[in-house]
């Protein structure tokens, strides 16, 4: 506060002494002018924190003045003084973006609680944040060391993600890294959690959250029972984080009906998670029902090309009531367009499901991760990017579309994503599969403690290729790299975006409901 300088400009300065002397006990530093012309020079000449002008001086008038420093620094707050209460006159001074707006006369209190609040408030709500967070870790930390269950996890995370958002608005780099460290022990807890329930929750669905293939049994089909159109949006990637960061844009044109979570299968990677979704059944299930559909790894060809037709036998042999529906994937952005103009004619459909390729609209390729990793360099930037995106896409716009129609809007995901930090020497054959966060193959060869080991695919309702083929999830931040040319894919992969493991930010994801305000 010692370093707080203000530049006060009107005609009757002598009357205002009584505020200038106030203002000094409290350690700010005044400059005082009688008129606009000096106070652009002094503001030319000098820095200042905060300018107070009397809208009504002679020569240049207070609203000719503030144009005037606001071109030579459109950053500095300006507070703007006057005697008239014209309506006109606060508009222009809004309409040039004053900080504030105060009708003489002004009271010494009133001229210190608007210093403060343009002054000060970062560093009041920094205090205050801080502060809060550091209460609040202490009960997290203690909560950690707790035998959590499945919905206290998703408690956890969420308020792990409600600190993470806040602290980031914050220059306290400090807090920030023990928010990290704090982020990690949850993972490594989490990790241990899921190793040690995952395939009882598969024996007892009953005691078990809601997993990937109970999804639209669950929270999809009886939304249906309203008898307004459902759009059911899945953007894929979608971590809870980047949801809670495009929720407040969505909440303009919605009423949010139901924020909830739910589990993603293991493997976290597309051709399982998503294809469990919308057949509604566990892989071993889908090869068993679909043997000219179902993909394993081993299988050239797309792994997620027949979404469409799992979703229409869902509805069949799950909903088993009349369901007019409409199946629409989005690659780019030409596909999303396209989508907008023919919306229209899919309002007369009970259900209409979009999948949004997130990932590829951002990067624009699958391989092209060196781009993703320049621009989003740590989570922050990565939630950054997902807001430009989704501000500028035909999603978007699709929104605002239905926010004019009767319709209720569901958005989910089908897996979130991690940003990887720990390689981890894995062996296997030329069978096994590419992806980073987990390996299945035969005579897998791994570190034990990066791990989650399933020796028995079968056991968690997966495909069993060949008699000794087993899966290993990588847990945490570690991801998968081959011995031969170690370093060159060490580089090459670190902090990238990767899922197929087991890590908060991959398992537990958001299903949100909207409907019409």
């Amino acid at each position: 506060m010692q370093d707080t300088t203000i530049l006060w400009a009107d005609d009757e300065i002598d009357l205002l002494k009584p505020h200038i002397l106030f203002l000094n006990e409290k350690g700010y530093k005044v400059t005082t002018v009688t008129n606009g012309n000096d106070a652009v020079e002094s503001f030319k000449s000098n820095y200042f924190d905060l300018v107070f002008l009397d809208e009504n001086m002679p020569g240049l008038t207070g609203i000719e003045t503030l144009a005037q420093i606001k071109n030579i620094n459109n950053d500095v707050p300006i507070v703007m003084i006057t005697k008239n209460e014209e309506e006109y006159l606060m508009e222009d001074a809004i309409g040039a973006k004053i900080g504030d707006y105060l009708i003489k006369p002004v009271h010494p209190k009133q001229i210190l609680s608007t210093i403060k609040k343009l002054t000060e408030n970062k560093r009041l709500v920094t205090e205050k944040t801080t502060m809060a967070y550091q209460q609040d870790f202490r009960n997290l930390g203690i909560t950690l060391n707790d035998a959590l269950n499945f919905q206290e996890w998703v408690d956890v995370y969420k308020k792990l993600i409600y600190w993470e958002l806040e602290l980031q608005q914050l220059e306290d780099a400090g807090m920030h890294e023990i928010l990290t460290l704090q982020k990690a022990e949850a993972n490594t807890q989490f990790c241990k959690f899921v190793e040690k329930n995952y395939l009882n929750w598969l024996k007892d669905p009953d005691n078990a959250p809601t997993i990937s293939p109970q999804l639209f049994k669950k929270k999809v089909f009886p939304k249906l029972e309203s008898n307004v159109p459902v759009f059911f949006i899945l953007i894929d990637n979608l971590r809870y984080d980047q949801f809670k960061i495009i929720n407040p844009i969505i909440s303009q044109y919605f009423k949010l009906e139901e924020e909830d979570t739910y589990y993603s299968i293991l493997p976290t990677a597309t051709q399982y998670a998503r294809n469990a979704i919308f057949s509604g059944l566990m892989p071993t299930e889908m090869e068993k029902r679909y043997p000219d559909m179902w993909q394993n790894d081993e299988d050239e060809g797309g792994k997620n090309l027949f979404e469409a037709d799992f979703a229409a036998d869902q509805i069949s042999r799950v909903y088993r009531k009349e369901c007019k529906h409409s199946y629409t994937k989005i690659l780019n952005i030409d596909e999303g367009r396209a989508l907008n103009d023919s919306v229209s004619n899919l309002m007369k459909n009970d259900l209409n499901i979009v999948v949004y390729n997130f990932v590829d609209m951002l990067s624009h390729a699958r391989t092209d991760m060196q781009m993703i990793r320049e621009l989003a360099s740590d989570d922050a930037a990565y939630r950054s990017l997902t807001l430009s995106w989704f501000e500028h896409s035909p999603l978007m716009d699709l929104l605002k579309f239905l926010a004019t129609k009767q319709v209720r809007v569901i958005i989910t995901t089908d897996h979130g994503t991690i940003r990887v930090k720990k390689p981890s020497k894995i062996i296997g054959d030329r069978n096994t599969n590419t992806n980073l966060r987990y390996k299945q193959g035969r005579n897998l060869n791994f570190n034990a403690k990066d791990v989650f080991h399933v020796r028995n695919p079968h056991d968690a309702m997966l495909p069993k290729l060949h008699v000794s083929s087993s899966f290993v999830f990588a847990k945490e931040d570690t991801f998968f790299v081959y011995p031969n040319n170690y370093n060159h894919f060490v580089n090459f992969y670190n902090e990238t975006f990767q899922h197929g493991g087991i890590s908060l930010e991959e398992m537990i994801i958001p299903i949100v409901t909207y409907g019409p305000k």
